[in-house]
């Protein structure tokens, strides 16, 4: 239940360090691209803001003229002829116009995208190479639904932020100052006045801020535990119908989702309400300029006449877009801010296991030490305490004990998956932690329990990650483990998660793909749990071969796998209880000896 419940955000007063921080991703890595797209969004807003200046001349050197000689030449009785002569100049200016916004605008939609896409291709990979990373602790308490829904629909929503939703907001400033301007040029008195109109509009704005970031948080944090619930119940949905529960999990599912429905309501209706705000407090503005400006244009000592009053008119009008589109920019930035801080918190998760140093293991021989280690997953249920073993280079070790005892937890413990809270592992004598992970795992070969495979085929499977291993070396790996029924499909593709192979051919491949590494330590986690029992006693065979000469550490119910081991371990509740090889531990008539018989 822990990884369905996503982090909650409640920090205040974070939006600019989300958008500075965002910003500059795309500064960093590419300024070019970055300010072309300034570049073409500034010369689009200044041209747009001279649209009301272009009506002023149109009909103060153009159409009032032009009605000024129609009048003249009707009241003589004579016919009107437009000359052509007269409109040539308009027509320049305004062909010249349409060619400066088309190339404006083609070039900031082409700035726009590219900035888009890479960034979110940044974002993308910088989650995907922290998720490689990232402890196991990590994916102990997250979810799959958690980080999924960071990699797709939370970059889809931050960068529609650097891209259209920059676009939007500066556009919107530049068009603001640049009416600013003209209005001022034409009338500061009635320009004050309109001005005054906006103070109104930020105090609003401010006041739905908070309530957008509230709900626009919570709706992701949901969106996410659906996420997450979906993907559980539809992997899980053979045991569901196995157990009767679909009824039940789809009451879940709706629950789940009428509460995302009521967040996302709740976030898109205050960011709606910037429409009507910025259509009344318009409205008003347009009431002085109607009202002021009618006045001063029947007053001659004003000198305001109608082309002046139809240019501020349309600047007045015009000023209010863009400071509609810097709203829906501020509130796409709140929703926004939400899912930036999902990423932010992913790229920036503390790596709880990584090198100290750059010093590395050379070829590792295998003696491997619990030194008073102790570990627990969660404080308050400790897993191991005190825990001692030594294990030999080249020796074969068993554990056995009831489930839940900690015989995984020790195998996790030596692939350094997890560390020690207190104690040391040392490998060959050396404190692993003083030593870098990749020359300890790559040195190791493991084998679990519900083995996973990867797009591709057979062979690409078992030589994953291994450059120098031919189709020659999986023959011979296959032939090895007694794996024969494998070398006539290497070449097969696999399937999702292996669907194309049985459970025990998926075990196989998983079990060539750890031998073929010709691996210092081997660890086998019921490494033959899912196979047949003629199948299990072909690789017990190879496994007998395998584990001569190296350090091999065998998790196995089926007890009859391990009685050849140089040593077999019964952990009980994170503690040693017996120790010996098969012989001596029957000899001892205890816990190891009675569950022999039982089996």
């Amino acid at each position: 239940m822990e990884q369905h419940k996503d982090k909650q955000f409640e920090a205040k007063n974070t939006l600019w360090p989300f958008l500075k921080r965002l910003f500059g991703v795309a500064l960093k890595n590419y300024p070019k691209t970055f300010w072309l797209l300034v570049f073409g969004i500034l010369v689009t807003a200044v041209a747009d803001a001279l649209m009301p200046k272009m009506w002023e001349i149109l009909l103060d050197k153009l159409v009032l003229p032009q009605l000024e000689i129609f009048e003249q030449i009707k009241a003589s009785g004579g016919v009107y002829k437009p000359n052509i002569e007269d409109f040539k100049p308009f027509i320049l200016m305004y062909s010249t116009w349409i060619v400066i916004i088309t190339l404006s605008v083609l070039v900031f939609i082409y700035a726009a995208t590219q900035i888009q896409e890479r960034v979110m291709y940044d974002l993308r990979k910088q989650m995907f190479d922290k998720l490689q990373y990232l402890s196991f602790s990590f994916y102990d308490k997250n979810s799959l639904g958690w980080l999924v829904s960071r990699i797709t629909s939370d970059t889809n929503r931050v960068t529609e932020i650097i891209s259209w939703g920059f676009v939007q907001v500066l556009w919107g400033l530049t068009m603001i100052l640049a009416l600013a301007i003209i209005m001022l040029t034409i009338n500061v008195k009635l320009t004050i006045l309109v001005l005054l109109t906006l103070p109104l509009l930020i105090i609003v704005s401010v006041k739905l801020r908070l309530l957008i970031l509230k709900f626009s948080r919570k709706a992701r944090k949901q969106g996410s535990e659906l996420t997450a619930y979906f993907i559980e119940h539809i992997n899980g949905i053979e045991i569901n119908k196995a157990s009767m529960q679909e009824a039940q999990a789809s009451s879940k599912f709706y629950t789940k989702s009428a509460q995302l429905r009521e967040y996302s309501f709740r976030s898109m209706y205050y960011t709606a309400m910037f429409i009507p705000l910025v259509i009344v407090i318009g409205s008003l503005a347009a009431v002085i300029v109607i009202w002021y400006g009618g006045f001063m244009t029947l007053d001659p000592i004003y000198g305001f006449g109608i082309p002046v009053l139809g240019a501020f008119f349309i600047a007045s009008r015009s000023i209010f877009e863009p400071i509609f589109d810097i709203s829906r920019f501020y509130a796409m930035a709140q929703d926004s801010l939400a899912a930036g801080e999902r990423i932010f918190s992913l790229i920036d998760e503390d790596i709880d296991i990584k090198n100290k140093n750059g010093i590395a293991f050379e070829r590792i021989k295998g003696s491997i030490e619990f030194k008073n280690v102790s570990f627990y997953y969660n404080e308050d249920k400790p897993i191991l305490s005190n825990f001692n073993l030594d294990i030999k280079a080249g020796e074969s070790v068993a554990l056995v004990g009831p489930t839940g005892h900690g015989k995984t937890t020790v195998t996790s413990l030596i692939n350094r998956f997890y560390e020690p809270v207190s104690g040391q592992i040392l490998i060959d004598g050396v404190n692993y932690t003083e030593r870098t992970l990749y020359s300890l795992r790559n040195q190791m070969g493991v084998i679990l329990q519900s083995p996973h495979l990867f797009s591709g085929t057979v062979a690409d499977n078992i030589i994953f990650g291994l450059k120098n291993k031919t189709k020659q070396d999986v023959l011979d790996t296959l032939n090895h483990i007694g794996a024969d029924s494998l070398i006539n499909k290497i070449d097969i593709e696999v399937g999702e998660e292996g669907g194309n192979l049985s459970n025990g051919e998926r075990q196989m491949v998983s079990f060539a793909r750890a031998v073929i590494k010709n691996p210092a330590i081997l660890i086998m986690d019921e490494a033959t749990s899912s196979v047949d029992t003629l199948t299990e006693a072909k690789i017990q065979a190879g496994i007998d071969k395998i584990i001569q000469g190296r350090t091999s550490i065998i998790i196995a119910h089926r007890l009859s796998t391990i009685k050849n081991c140089d040593k077999i371990v019964v952990i009980e509740n994170g503690a040693i209880g017996e120790m010996g090889s098969h012989d001596e531990l029957m000899k001892l008539d205890g816990h190891y000896a009675h569950l022999y018989e039982n089996q």
